[in-house]
C-alpha cells in the first residue's frame, strides 16, 4: 500500500515535471548554448526534484525554474572557463527548431544563434536575467527570487544585459528580409559569384566558423566585406564534390545546411541589418551538427 502511494507520487511529480519541461529546456540551453549540457541540467533538476519534499512546495513550476537557472547559472560559470580552452573559435550548437518540440512555443529573438553567441559576452548572471526577462517574461521580482538577488539588482542586471547587446549588434531586419538575404547569398555561394556576394554584405561583415578542433577553419574572426566575402567562396571547394546546399530552419530563423553523400557538413546561418549581412556563422564541428543528420 506505501509502495502504490509512493509510486501514485512519483507519477504526479512526473506531470508537474513533464508540463514545464520544454521551458526548463529553453532556459539551460540559451544559458548554454549547448543541447547536451542543457539536458544534463534537465535531468539535475528532475533529480531535485525527485528528492524534495513535494507537499512542502506550494509553487511547483517556480520550484523547478528556480533549479533549473540556479544549475544553468553554475554550469555557465565553469563553461566559460572550458570555451578559454576551445580549440578555435566556439559557436552554440544549432538546433533544428522545425522538429524539436521543446522550443515550439517560445521562438523569440532569445534563441537565434547569433543572440546566444553575443550573450556569451555577458556575466553568467546577467546572462540569466536577460534569458529569463526577454525570453519568458518574468518579472524582476521573480527573476530576484530565483537568482537570489534584490528585484532592484536584478533590473539592473538586465539594463546592463541589453545595453551590452545593443553596443555589439545592429538593429536586426524583418523575418522577410533576412530570408531573403539569405536565399540571395545562397544563390552567390552556389554560382561563386564574389561581387554579388560582397554587395550583400556590409562594410564592417565579420564571419566566425566553428571547427571545434576536428574540422579545419578559420581560428580567428575574419572581418571585413572583401575578406569575408573571399573566406566563403574559398571555403566551399574544401568540402568536396557533390554538395547540396538547402534552405533549412535553425533556432527559428531559415539557415542553410550544406551536406555531402548524406552527412550534414556545415551549418551557415546570417545576422543582418539594414546595411547588410553583419555576421555569418559557420558551424563546421561535426558533434554540434548531429540534429541536422538525414
Amino acid at each position: 500500500m506505501v509502495r502504490r502511494a509512493a509510486e501514485g507520487t512519483l507519477i504526479d511529480a512526473l506531470e508537474v515535471f513533464d508540463t514545464v519541461r520544454p521551458r526548463l529546456f529553453g532556459i539551460a540551453y540559451r544559458m548554454l548554448g549547448s543541447v547536451a549540457e542543457a539536458e544534463d541540467i534537465v535531468q539535475d533538476a528532475w533529480l531535485r526534484w525527485q528528492q524534495t519534499d513535494r507537499s512542502q512546495v506550494r509553487d511547483p513550476i517556480g520550484f523547478l525554474v528556480t533549479a533549473t537557472s540556479r544549475l544553468a547559472l553554475t554550469a555557465a560559470t565553469s563553461a566559460r572557463a572550458r570555451r578559454e580552452r576551445y580549440s578555435g573559435q566556439w559557436l552554440p550548437e544549432p538546433v533544428d527548431t522545425s522538429a524539436d518540440p521543446m522550443f515550439q512555443a517560445e521562438r523569440n529573438e532569445s534563441l537565434e544563434l547569433a543572440v546566444l553567441l553575443l550573450l556569451e559576452r555577458l556575466t553568467p548572471t546577467e546572462r540569466a536575467v536577460y534569458v529569463l526577462r526577454e525570453a519568458f517574461d518574468y518579472p524582476f521580482r521573480q527573476i530576484g527570487e530565483v537568482l537570489g538577488v534584490t528585484e532592484a539588482n536584478a533590473r539592473q542586471l538586465g539594463r546592463r544585459a541589453r545595453t551590452h547587446l545593443a553596443q555589439e549588434r545592429h538593429d536586426p531586419v524583418a523575418r522577410a528580409d533576412h530570408g531573403r538575404l539569405l536565399h540571395a547569398f545562397l544563390a552567390a555561394a552556389r554560382s561563386g559569384n564574389l561581387n554579388q556576394l560582397e554587395k550583400l554584405l556590409a562594410e564592417t561583415a565579420v564571419s566566425y566558423a566553428d571547427g571545434g578542433g576536428t574540422v579545419r577553419a578559420a581560428r580567428v574572426p575574419v572581418v571585413g566585406r572583401d575578406n569575408v566575402a573571399r573566406y566563403v567562396l574559398g571555403l566551399i571547394p574544401k568540402f568536396g564534390p557533390d554538395l547540396t546546399m538547402e534552405i533549412v530552419e535553425s533556432n527559428g530563423q531559415a539557415a542553410i545546411l550544406v551536406s555531402g553523400n548524406g552527412t550534414a557538413i556545415a551549418l551557415v546561418t546570417i545576422d543582418a541589418s539594414p546595411a547588410g549581412i553583419e555576421r555569418v556563422l559557420i558551424v563546421l564541428n561535426p558533434r554540434k551538427l548531429t540534429r541536422f543528420q538525414r
